[in-house]
């Protein structure tokens, strides 16, 4: 197995507000997370687990301290760096699903590829790789459906295709099956499972215990600070 640490956070620091009024959202965070690692980030409301999240997505840059995704440093990245970072090396799957609509799941799919444009792919190897992703969540037979003629299930695992096809070496999750029934989320969170199984790095922000336990490892925060960082041995 590749040891390489896909996540390294030394001293991690976000501060919001200035001067009198300021609120550490994340207070000193170390954190380590090992390439094809199943982890599941938890806390309540205020926490720091969306601020974390948006750290660990490239969506926004520490106030202190390091990231470094895959050995790079991304901390002080300007927004057009982070923005290629994303696309290159960190898939995303929302809660809301976020796929355009009167689009079919293959376009959606395709789209992530069309903006990575120094692969310079032809139109056609875009599709066959959009199919491919789409083929691994189970859903080929609804590639020219558009998001209206889904169900939430098939949505999430078109989210899910869509965040696998530039390879990425991150799979971040945000509440993935927060709009979704117990059944339905079950069965997305056996895709992930899948996917971790065959090696993908995936990191699952949660605040369902249920959806927690179903992954290797929970790191639980409390006050911008790490509470609890407990591993599982139910062998996901």
């Amino acid at each position: 197995m590749n040891n390489q640490k896909i996540i390294q956070i030394e001293n991690l620091c976000k501060v919001y507000g200035m001067g009198d009024i300021q609120v550490k959202a994340l207070d000193g965070v170390d954190l380590e997370i090992d390439h094809g690692e199943f982890v599941a980030i938890m806390g309540p409301s205020g926490s720091g687990k969306s601020t974390l999240m948006n750290i660990l997505g490239c969506l926004d840059r520490p106030t202190d301290g390091h990231y470094y995704l895959a050995g790079e440093d991304v901390s002080n990245l300007n927004k057009v760096q982070l923005a290629a970072i994303r696309n290159r090396q960190i898939g995303f799957v929302f809660q809301s699903f976020n796929l355009l609509p009167r689009t079919s799941a293959l376009r959606n799919v395709t789209l992530p590829l069309v903006y990575k444009r120094q692969d310079k792919l032809t139109p056609q190897a875009r599709e066959e790789i959009a199919m491919a992703a789409l083929e691994a969540v189970g859903l080929a037979e609804r590639a020219h459906h558009e998001p209206n003629e889904l169900s939430g299930g098939q949505k999430q695992r078109v989210a899910i295709a869509r965040a696998l096809v530039n390879d990425p070496v991150l799979l971040l999750a945000d509440e993935p099956t927060g709009n979704l029934d117990t059944k339905t989320g079950n069965e997305i969170m056996g895709i992930l499972k899948g996917l971790h199984q065959r090696g993908r790095t995936i990191v699952v922000v949660t605040h369902e215990e249920d959806i927690a336990a179903q992954t290797e490892r929970t790191i639980l925060l409390l006050d911008g600070k790490i509470e609890s960082d407990k591993r599982s041995n139910n062998g996901s």
